[in-house]
């Protein structure tokens, strides 16, 4: 997982570690004379300060590499400002373990990066509200994973504590009614759904009805997967989130989809505004691109992560976690 962005990290890590060397090794030379007077203090003393000339090669090959990993521009740009910003005056003792100190400066800069500007507690949200049912709409491109997420977080909230219900909401693609109650099934939840062609907004209005009238605590709607050009599906999106105000908005995205799953995002926000990501196949994404731009790119926190295909792989994200993964420290 994440092997090329580690990768051009590392490299990074190592480019600037062999400027300061350089630079070490000037220093010494210049005090060689002073080693006897310091009686072998002198080597313990030395400090090499990180100059910008340092760095500015190493990151000016850094940033192209991040682009090619699927990092988005404008988060390269900060990642770009960030490292030089924790690097460049930084004092090092010659001697001392270089590679070590920059990479955890790399990983501070990542680590802002990643942190989202607002965060949610699924679990205290819920709770907190005062009228059942809280109810989640989920929106995202074809193929994302996106019913097969739900099922898996109807299954994580289910061990929470909370019980949950599914709005079959997606009536257009063949089969998707019925995909969505197999899983249902399979993680014991029950499946409010019309028939093939019936408006998505009354199939999502007759699942918050029915909870409420049974105290169930979480609606889920599914929605049919969609793109910019399909102007009838996105405008009955924002149909579906004007009939239900939902309480949060989650936009499904595939991982893999590099760079594409920005523009995605940015779609939906403008249409429907997203509270929050759920981000699937993390565990198949080798450039790790995508997961470290969306939430910055939208404002807007990553929730969960999908890592694998059982219904226990969905992970509360946390940034943490995820900067160790990319160091590889996991």
């Amino acid at each position: 997982m994440f092997g090329k962005l580690r990768e051009k990290l590392k490299k990074f890590t190592k480019q600037v570690e062999e400027k300061i060397e350089e630079e070490e090794k000037t220093v010494i030379s210049k005090e060689e004379e002073k080693k006897e007077e310091k009686a072998g203090l002198l080597d313990r003393l030395l400090q090499v300060e990180i100059k910008e000339k340092d760095v500015d090669d190493a990151i000016d090959e850094l940033e192209l590499e991040l682009l090619e990993a699927d990092v988005a521009l404008e988060v390269v740009d900060e990642l770009r400002e960030k490292i030089t910003e924790k690097l460049v005056g930084k004092k090092v003792r010659i001697g001392s373990d270089k590679g070590k100190i920059i990479e955890e400066a790399v990983k501070e800069a990542v680590l802002e990066v990643l942190t989202p500007p607002r965060r949610i507690d699924l679990v205290e949200e819920i709770r907190k509200k005062e009228e059942k049912p809280y109810v989640i709409a989920f929106v995202g491109f074809n193929g994302s994973g996106k019913t097969t997420t739900i099922a898996k977080l109807a299954h994580w909230l289910k061990k929470q504590g909370f019980s949950v219900v599914i709005a079959a909401s997606d009536t257009f693609r063949a089969g998707a009614i019925e995909q969505l109650e197999e899983h249902a099934k399979r993680v014991g939840v029950k499946v409010i759904k019309h028939s093939y062609g019936a408006d998505p907004a009354a199939v999502a209005y007759d699942a918050i009805q029915h909870a409420k009238a049974r105290g169930i605590d979480v609606v889920l709607i599914d929605t049919a997967g969609r793109n910019e050009r399909n102007r009838n599906l996105m405008d009955e999106m924002r149909k579906i989130v004007r009939v239900t105000k939902p309480d949060l908005v989650v936009f499904v995205g595939d991982s893999l989809a590099g760079n594409s799953i920005i523009e995605q995002a940015r779609q939906f926000n403008e249409a429907v505004r997203i509270d929050g990501v759920i981000l699937t196949k993390l565990d198949a994404d080798a450039r790790g691109g995508a997961a470290l731009s969306i939430s910055h790119a939208i404002g807007a926190p990553i929730l969960f992560v999908g890592v694998g295909q059982g219904y226990d792989d969905l992970k509360p994200f946390d940034e943490k976690w995820f900067a160790d993964l990319i160091f590889g420290e996991e």
